[in-house]
């Protein structure tokens, strides 16, 4: 079995996204354009000299709408965004250029899947790509054997309509039959303070998720702070979490924020880091999401990864550890097939055994016990 935990189909970006207003999907994507590491620098349209997001946001001001600038941010085509500073337009590659038609279907992600060998693939989520549980579930419907799909409930709603929230829940997994839920806590004070998601505030709706029995994906980034240190913080907050709420399972979407611990040809990990990670709990997982994050900087297959990877699975073993592609992102840097291939090519560090747990064992035990 091999499981890809963490895909995306995408609705019509160029639509509202499941958003009432059209405005506001927008103001998500220009957030995303203006923040995301992952995707290529952006350019100037007149010549492609190479530029900046400045022109989006001011990210010194955190990461909600206040930041946001008047650019006459618009969708294009082919995983295109555009905008116009001072009467010069320019443009960024968020989403790899097959993405024509700004939408990536079941059907398309099926077909990919189909090619590079994959059986099964959880989809994620992340407002920026559209909110409510329609979208996704129907795709996990159109192909039950092949998706299955998290849901997801606005973190900045969470705290000030508490009621509605713990609706959705319900029917996300009494109704929609979805497999887990997806929460963002940097997405909390997207439009205001959100609330401590690990203090007693939270405490219904966490309550609302533990009564259906699914697990929890958690993508952190830095909420108070900035780089390391933020980060670190809010791995400590999910160690708080999870002494309140230890029957629930998790998984850290992405694995670590890779990025920060890069340097040059090497990476390092601070002791900080990993005691902060409670990934000694026997229902904590960390994701293995590599060529999205450091594709850009580190070649197919990656090799200097192998120290970090033997440091993680001597520290906490391979059963901690879950593969993810990011399709259809990561192919702005690796193809789908490579993704999966550079695990493989970590066998000599994981073993057979190991290979095949984090490929598609891990994830298939976790997400078998929800199908119970």
């Amino acid at each position: 079995m091999i499981f890809d935990g963490h895909a995306y189909c995408l609705p019509d970006l160029a639509g509202a996204g499941g958003f009432e207003d059209q405005a506001d999907f927008r103001r998500h994507l220009q957030l995303a354009t203006a923040g995301m590491g992952h995707s290529l620098p952006p350019w100037r349209a007149s010549d492609r000299v190479r530029a900046d997001t400045s022109g989006l946001a001011d990210l010194s001001k955190g990461w909600g709408f206040a930041a946001l600038k008047d650019a006459e941010f618009r969708p294009g085509t082919h995983g295109r965004f555009e905008w116009t500073v001072k009467g010069e337009d320019y443009v960024k590659q968020l989403l790899p250029p097959g993405i024509a038609a700004m939408s990536y279907s079941a059907e398309n992600l099926v077909a990919d899947m189909d090619y590079a060998g994959i059986d099964r693939a959880l989809l994620q989520r992340t407002p920026y790509l559209g909110v409510g549980n329609d979208f996704v579930a129907e795709c996990a419907r159109m192909f039950p054997d092949r998706i299955q799909a998290l849901a997801h409930v606005e973190e900045w709603l969470i705290a000030a309509d508490m009621r509605t929230s713990i609706d959705k829940v319900d029917r996300a997994f009494g109704e929609l039959g979805l497999s887990g839920l997806q929460f963002l806590p940097m997405f909390l004070d997207l439009k205001g303070d959100g609330g401590e998601w690990a203090g007693p505030a939270f405490k219904p709706f966490w309550g609302a998720v533990a009564k259906h029995d699914v697990p929890v994906f958690f993508t952190l980034g830095p909420r108070s702070g900035s780089g390391v240190d933020g980060y670190v913080a809010e791995l400590q907050a999910l160690q708080q979490w999870c002494e309140l709420y230890p029957d629930i399972s998790v998984v850290l979407t992405h694995g670590f924020s890779w990025r920060n611990f890069r340097h040059g040809d090497s990476m390092s990990l601070p002791e900080a880091l990993l005691d902060a990670a409670p990934l000694d709990r026997p229902n904590v997982y960390l994701q293995l999401v590599l060529s999205v994050t450091l594709g850009a900087r580190w070649a197919y297959p990656m090799p200097q990864f192998h120290n970090t990877l033997r440091l993680l699975v001597d520290r906490f073993g391979v059963e901690t550890f879950m593969w993810g592609s990011d399709q259809p992102f990561e192919t702005l840097h690796y193809t789908y097939r490579q993704c999966l291939d550079q695990i493989r090519g970590y066998v000599d560090i994981l073993g057979n055994d190991g290979v095949d747990a984090i490929i598609g064992g891990n994830m298939a035990r976790l997400m078998s016990e929800v199908n119970k």
